[in-house]
């Protein structure tokens, strides 16, 4: 990645790298809450299992 002035860009290019890069971010999210709620179920069946 360059800091030079010419690799900073405004207006409409910056516009959609930000949208992808919100997508990225709500995608990696998703995944996160949804492989937490899988390990908590997980040990919560383990928790049940061993009494």
């Amino acid at each position: 990645m360059s800091i030079t002035p010419a690799a900073q860009r405004l207006g409409p290019p910056a516009v959609r790298r930000v949208r992808h890069q919100a997508r990225d971010v709500l995608a990696l999210m998703a995944f996160s809450a949804g492989a937490s709620l899988a390990i908590a179920l997980l040990l919560m069946l383990l928790a049940a299992a061993g009494r």
